[in-house]
């Protein structure tokens, strides 16, 4: 009786022996990666921090000194619609005028004045040096860039000489 082998038995199995993929170099990329980007995010967002805050509700504070009744509240507030920038407060150059008008209406091709709003808020500022707070109000249907450029019209002078603090506390709210 003879004895012979299948070929099938004689092919070496090249392959089902080619092993497992190697996956250990590319999760070292990835991590690699990952770690970059998060320490890139958390460097970047400290050069777009404003200081906004939210609108509180409640009752007043309490603790007012008698020295901060004497001094009048300007309760500044600026007003973002569609037909202009209202600027309404208890100071005579924030007072608001006659009628529904906009302190600043829009110019002639859409836009808004924000030059006209930071000269405003200068005297404005002039009045009432020591205040810093200002309420910004917007018609939801305003864009976040018009939003954002009021904001920077309302912290500081234009002038790129010498920039001045006007109204750093900006303080969103609702209508």
């Amino acid at each position: 009786m003879a004895f012979y082998y299948s070929r099938r038995k004689l092919k070496p199995r090249e392959e089902e022996e080619g092993g497992e993929l190697n996956i250990v170099p590319y999760l070292d990329i990835l991590m690699n990666l990952i770690i970059f980007m998060l320490l890139s995010i958390t460097g970047l967002t400290a050069f777009g921090a404003l200081n906004v805050n939210a609108p509180t509700y409640g009752s007043a504070s309490l603790g007012t000194s008698p020295g901060e009744t004497d001094v009048p509240k300007l309760d500044l507030q600026v007003l973002i619609s569609k037909d202009g920038l209202y600027v309404r407060g208890n100071g005579k150059e924030a007072a608001a005028p006659e009628g529904n008008a906009p302190t600043l209406p829009l110019r002639a091709d859409g836009t808004y004045d924000y030059a006209a709003l930071n000269e405003r808020l200068v005297k404005i500022k002039a009045e009432y040096p020591l205040e810093t707070k200002v309420v910004l109000v917007a018609d939801p249907a305003i864009p976040y860039d018009a939003l954002i450029q009021t904001m920077d019209a309302l912290r500081e002078t234009a002038v790129p000489t010498h920039r001045k603090l006007l109204f750093p506390d900006v303080t969103l709210g609702t209508l």
